[in-house]
């Protein structure tokens, strides 16, 4: 015996509200709205209290560092900042191959940058130095105005100066003006702007920048000499110049490529696998440049197998250097995208962080800390900073509690840059590009997000293909541009032509659903309800009376035309006496060949509401006219418009509703708005929406309230009221017979 679990149910019974009758009844509370001279007044006033707010926003370590438990956190912190010490020295010479610089740089990047993001950044986890993607791009900035072939692009302040010292140059001063533009982003707290980069698009982007960085890598994986391209396409003359050189691949470099590839491969998927088991992930980036630099040194790599290697690392720090202004000009338009992305891949990963530790980041306050992380590390010539994913994981998975890891890796860092710098020189920079390679797993793995997307969500699996082809093809700066504008693309589709429906009523309950998704569903003769799931605006007004006129199955003003236009024979019938008015109506008295008015002078008056007022009689427009008088039949006498998911109206929009509306209500049909939001009526209001003919009486609470009332004012029959009303009220089915639509056929329902 099948048992069947017995349904909750709730009774409720109230009066039937239209939204003038709800607001007679209950009282709102009137608030008072802060003027614009008041929020200023708020802004610059400042007290003891405000001031103390100010102080532990603008350096967020005073907080956590007033609840450190020295005994719990410090040893997890230290392991922490060894471990990810270690791995950013080697990321740091890695991507600095990527801004075709001298792998040097690199350590400036891993120890500037994290100093200051320690005072003013937000996030306790995330570990700030050289991200692939920025470094691709500072990279395609430095190749374009320091090109590997010819001479540099004509600028004050390189006369004299190596081709290195120009790059390095080029370097520090995007990345100076990368940090003041987020530095003002912050100060002017738009960090939402991030909000526009979505998960798809940044997914799309880095992909494609992985392949870049994927092709950039190849030249010193196979030992080749392969000048550095920027620009539209350059990916494939990359290619090009690899390929038609590949016979000169350097076996040693490939060897040990592949070597280092693979093994560090398989023991960053045992410490994927056995996370939970490890103490601490597995240094094996590390351990393994140990061994090629070792190896390469015992062998002498450089002299017999004429492997490229890192070479001379200076002792010591640089002395600073101010930004190049002309440079500025010069690469103003890349510097923007540099500094949105590298903004929002940081936000994104110590989200993710924050969420997974219980702390609040802010957003604006992470703006102020790169930036002034770039314009500070840019002073002493590091390249641009964000965070990269794998370092951060470094940090966070060995048991870093605070940025007290951050600040004991940069510690790492110096004594790199100070005392020990030299015991890497021998390392082949093949062994950099396998590390690099090996890193880009995660970010090529994002490509088997296109089958689900294409499966779920379809314009997002275009932004996705888009971003990532254009990024490609174009660049990672025009491609990012290409994905921005393909997303925008997809938020004006979906808004301008939104989902529509016509909604019926599920039996014996007071839910309306899509008419087309459900069995069994009652709609009352002469009703219909029209959903729109989106705000309504300048640019789907339109649609959105196209729709409607869909919905209710004839123009409206088409039909109030043919009706004025057939009030205009009748008239012209009765003075020429060829109509006359009878017992059973007007009865045609002349046979001859009767021509409809074609009095064309005046169009606005077609468009006037008829006008009974000197007829004999008030003409049924469903019934059949004299004359052969041709009138489109309409069969609906009362529409609602459920504005639940309506978030707001613009001008244009609320002259084409009232447009619209006084369009139906002028060919007799009784039009209901429901669950309205109340920033739209009071706007209406405001906006002088109402007149004679489209009135506020016309707004109900709710749908059911609105199908209540029709029902009352058009009854269809007894039984099939008893079913809407009774069954809403009790919450089971009433006694009777009803008439329900089960799909496209009538079922005769009895109980």
């Amino acid at each position: 015996m099948q048992c069947r679990v017995k349904m909750k149910q709730y009774v409720v019974t109230r009066p039937l509200y239209s939204e003038d009758a709800f607001a007679d009844e209950h009282e709102k509370i009137h608030r008072h709205h802060k003027t614009v001279r008041h929020h200023v007044k708020q802004y610059f006033t400042c007290d003891l209290k405000r001031a103390k707010n100010a102080a532990l926003s603008l350096l967020p370590f005073i907080g956590w560092m007033r609840i450190y438990q020295l005994k719990e956190w410090l040893l997890s912190d230290i392991v922490s900042g060894v471990s990810t010490g270690l791995v950013a020295v080697l990321q740091g010479l890695a991507y600095s191959l990527l801004a075709s610089l001298p792998p040097w740089y690199g350590l400036f990047t891993a120890f500037f940058p994290v100093i200051i993001y320690f005072f003013l950044g937000t996030s306790r986890h995330i570990s700030v130095g050289a991200f692939p993607v920025l470094s691709l791009m500072v990279g395609a900035v430095v190749t374009r105005l320091v090109p590997d072939e010819g001479p540099p692009v004509n600028i004050t302040g390189f006369e004299g100066l190596t081709s290195d010292e120009q790059r390095v140059m080029v370097a520090a001063s995007v990345t100076f003006l990368m940090g003041i533009m987020q530095l003002a982003m912050g100060l002017l707290q738009v960090g939402f702007i991030v909000m526009y980069l979505s998960d798809t698009l940044v997914s799309g982007f880095t992909t494609a920048a992985a392949v870049h960085i994927l092709v950039s890598q190849l030249k010193f994986v196979l030992g080749l000499v392969v000048p550095g391209l920027s620009g539209p396409l350059s990916i494939v003359y990359t290619l090009e110049k690899i390929f038609v050189q590949i016979e000169k691949t350097n076996v040693c470099d490939l060897v040990t490529s592949i070597l280092i590839m693979v093994v560090v491969f398989i023991v960053k998927e045992i410490n994927d696998r056995y996370k939970a088991k490890l103490p601490v992930p597995i240094p094996i980036e590390v351990i393994m440049t140990v061994i090629a630099c070792g190896v390469s040194y015992a062998f002498n790599f450089q002299e017999i197998y004429k492997v490229d290697v890192v070479g001379r690392i200076p002792v010591g720090y640089e002395s600073p250097m101010a930004p190049n202004m002309q440079i500025f000009g010069q690469t103003a338009v890349e510097a923007f995208p540099m500094a949105i992305v590298g903004f929002a891949v940081a936000f994104s990963v110590a989200k993710v962080y924050s969420v997974k530790h219980d702390y609040i980041i802010d957003g604006n306050q992470e703006l102020i800390a790169f930036g002034a992380s770039n314009i500070i590390g840019a002073a002493f010539k590091s390249f641009a900073a964000s965070t990269a994913l794998s370092r951060s994981a470094v940090q966070e998975s060995t048991g870093g509690k605070t940025q007290i890891a951050g600040l004991l890796s940069a510690l790492i860092v110096m004594v790199v840059t100070l005392a020990i710098g030299f015991l890497l020189e021998p390392l082949p920079k093949s062994v950099l590009g396998a590390v690099v390679i090996v890193n880009l797993k995660g970010m090529l793995m994002q490509i088997r997000e296109v089958p689900y997307l294409w499966r779920r969500d379809r314009p997002d699996c275009l932004v996705w293909l888009g971003t990532c082809l254009a990024s490609i093809l174009l660049g990672l700066d025009l491609g990012l541009a290409v994905g921005l504008g393909m997303e925008l693309l997809t938020v004006v589709f979906r808004a301008q032509f939104p989902r529509c429906s016509v909604l019926a009523n599920i039996t014996g309950t007071d839910i309306y659903k899509d008419r087309k998704d459900y069995m069994t569903i009652y709609e009352p003769e002469g009703v219909k309800i029209f959903r729109i799931p989106s705000p309504i605006f300048f640019a789907n007004i339109d649609f959105f009376r196209g729709k409607l006129v869909e919905a209710v199955g004839f123009n409206p003003l088409r039909v109030l035309r043919k009706r004025n236009k057939a009030l205009r024979t009748i008239r012209k019938l009765l003075k020429k006496g060829e109509l006359q008015m009878t017992s059973k109506g007007l009865l045609l008295t002349s046979f001859g060949p009767i021509e409809e008015s074609e009095d064309e002078s005046n169009m606005e008056d077609l468009d006037q509401p008829t006008d009974f007022k000197d007829l004999p009689v008030q003409v049924n427009w469903n019934s059949e006219l004299p004359a052969n008088i041709q009138v489109p039949r309409v069969d609906v006498h009362s529409l609602i418009l459920d504005f639940s998911a309506v978030s707001f109206l613009d001008i244009s929009a609320l002259k084409g509703l009232k447009a619209a509306l006084k369009e139906l209500i002028r060919v007799e049909v009784e039009v209901y708005i429901v669950a309205c939001d109340a920033y739209i009526l009071e706007k209406l209001h405001s906006c002088k929406f109402f007149d004679d003919e489209v009135k506020s009486s016309m707004f109900f609470l709710t749908l059911h309230d609105a199908m209540l009332h029709i029902l009352e004012k058009h009854p269809v029959n007894s039984e099939n009221t008893k079913v809407i009303t009774t069954a809403t009220i009790h919450g089971n089915q009433c006694n009777g017979v009803s008439s329900l639509r089960s799909r496209d056929k009538f079922v005769h329902v009895s109980n």
